[in-house]
């Protein structure tokens, strides 16, 4: 079975896009594939986040993704910090990495624009400890964004590198699994295309009834149809697309057909949305509560995750240092 290997960035709670984007994806690759996701909390140190924000993200997401339906039965999650051994080999790729390669980097780049003032190693060797979460398991295939993709070419181009210096074929080269091929892209509610934290137009999933509602009566629309059968502007086809997403067949060729005739009342259209959306997100949430205040169950999980993630770790790791010239 090949084997899968994802990083979930702790970066706050799981909203719809994330959902319908890279859970969905998740969730249908435990079934097929040897799967290793890791909750990445020594990338995050790269903004320097507190102490207490560290633990609560990396507890909530884990939450989170549990209630989504993630199966650590199915698929090792593990906490990134617990598995030691990625370090090691985060250095031994660091040995056979170059700077003038690292700078090019745009993440690099476009992080060093947004935090000026902590432009740290961290982020100059983002794509080598990136590559060692992958190549630690022999991952040969990684489901990431579009804007991952150099950092992906970047781990095959370190697999590459390690196995011509030391005359081996340890490392494969891995894939890019592209999300956006598989993942249905939910738009924001500001009308804009796409739904992100940063963008602040996100209904998350631990959202309840009356914070959905007041978010999706907010959503921008416009005037409303002029012509019968017209096309559906932008901001009209993302409502659309969350009816599409939460609601009936036929509650969506109810509206579509309201479109089509030019009785569409938004306020009405918005409201059937808000009560779809609370009960899509109504048992995920009711979930995440209750992984969310079992803190021992969470960190049993955690450390099964983390025993399962070593002992795969551990034997790449040994072989590593023997082709190197080290004693394990």
């Amino acid at each position: 079975m090949e084997t899968v290997v994802s990083g979930i960035r702790p970066t706050g709670n799981l909203h719809l896009g994330n959902y319908f984007g890279a859970v969905k994806s998740f969730l249908q690759m435990q079934n097929e594939y040897n799967c290793y996701f890791f909750i990445a909390d020594w990338h995050s140190l790269t903004t320097r986040p507190k102490p207490e924000n560290i633990i609560k993200s990396t507890q909530t997401i884990l939450a989170e993704y549990l209630a989504c339906g993630i199966d650590p039965e199915k698929a090792t999650i593990y906490i990134q910090s617990d598995v030691k051994e990625v370090l090691e080999l985060y250095l031994y790729l660091n040995m056979n990495a170059y700077l003038g390669e690292m700078e090019r980097c745009t993440t690099f780049k476009e992080k060093a624009r947004k935090q000026p003032d902590n432009v740290n190693a961290g982020l100059l060797t983002y794509p080598t400890l990136m590559a060692a979460d992958i190549l630690i398991h022999r991952g040969v295939k990684v489901p990431v964004g579009k804007d991952q993709e150099q950092n992906m070419e970047m781990t095959r181009k370190f697999a590459r590198r390690f196995n011509t210096v030391y005359e081996t074929e340890i490392f494969p080269e891995p894939a890019s699994f592209s999300l956006a091929a598989k993942a249905l892209k939910v738009p924001g509610l500001d009308g804009s295309g796409k739904m992100g934290k940063s963008e602040g137009n996100c209904i998350y999933l631990m959202d309840d009834t009356e914070t959905i509602r007041k978010k999706v009566m907010k959503a921008v629309t416009d005037s409303g149809p002029i012509a019968p059968n017209s096309e559906k502007p932008e901001v009209i086809k993302n409502l659309f697309t969350f009816l599409d997403l939460v609601s009936t067949k036929d509650t969506y060729a109810y509206f579509n057909e309201k479109w089509n005739d030019c009785s569409i009342r938004y306020g009405d259209l918005k409201k059937q949305i808000a009560l779809d959306i609370a009960a899509f997100n109504a048992p995920i949430r009711e979930r995440i509560k209750e992984y969310s205040s079992n803190t021992d169950l969470l960190d049993k999980i955690a450390k099964s995750g983390a025993d399962k993630a070593r002992e795969s770790a551990t034997k790449t790791l040994k072989e590593v240092r023997e082709i190197i010239g080290f004693r394990f």
